[in-house]
């Protein structure tokens, strides 16, 4: 004997509403198997479920497009930043400068290797510290560093502090709206077991077989088990 199964994909709930509201559009009240209320009912909550849907969706699809061109634009700002310090090291290697220049960039003095930036929050630190440290030591007029320039590091860190920011607004976004989603879903089960309930009750009087065919014709999902044959 198969059994009604309630949906339980986002896509399948509003199969089942929109099945239901179809038949309500198609056939007057006294021939309608579930109430006007719940008519109403389902008239009012199908546009608002299916627009913050919608809106969900499109917010993860922006997340992730922004997301692929942050990991791109880490990717580009950590080498700069790096390359940057690895200029530093050199020039004091060949004796252009002096050890104490680290403490500019936030790095003891007689710390030979470059930090780690392996991460976007060490690409956030480290990139500030030398944008920063870098504008401190020009303006007690020290020589500029070229090959990365202070510029050109300067316009590839800001390209990715403008799209992590940027990303992770939209992360905010999706968990407030999945939020919203979550709600919705709960208000939607409920919504679509009142009117499965009453299509069922209204069609008792009919064969088991009979009734689910027309209870079908609601958007009534049956599903038969493993060891059961059609």
């Amino acid at each position: 004997m198969p059994y009604r199964r309630l949906p339980n994909t986002d896509q399948a709930r509003l199969r089942a509403l929109k099945a239901a509201m179809n038949m309500g559009s198609l056939l007057s009240p006294a021939d309608l198997a579930f109430s006007q209320k719940s008519l109403m009912q389902l008239k009012i909550f199908y546009p608002h479920f299916e627009q913050v849907l919608a809106q969900y969706q499109q917010n993860r699809d922006r997340q992730a497009k922004i997301g692929k061109l942050l990991m791109d634009q880490f990717r580009a700002a950590r080498l700069y930043v790096s390359h940057f310090l690895q200029v530093i090291n050199l020039c004091i290697a060949r004796g252009e400068l002096k050890p104490d220049i680290r403490q500019f960039y936030g790095i003891d003095e007689d710390e030979r290797s470059v930090p780690e930036i392996g991460t976007e929050q060490l690409l956030l630190h480290w990139g500030k510290c030398v944008i920063e440290g870098e504008e401190q030591r020009i303006a007690k007029g020290a020589t500029r560093i070229y090959n990365p320039s202070l510029a050109m590091v300067r316009v590839k860190f800001e390209k990715f502090l403008e799209l992590y920011n940027t990303h992770k607004d939209l992360l905010n976004t999706s968990q407030k709206l999945l939020n919203k989603v979550v709600e919705f879903r709960t208000q939607s089960d409920a919504l679509i077991t009142n009117l499965w309930n009453e299509i069922e009750a209204a069609h008792d009087q009919l064969e088991p077989e009979l009734k689910r065919e027309k209870c079908t014709e609601y958007g009534v999902v049956y599903v038969y088990r493993p060891t059961e044959s059609r």
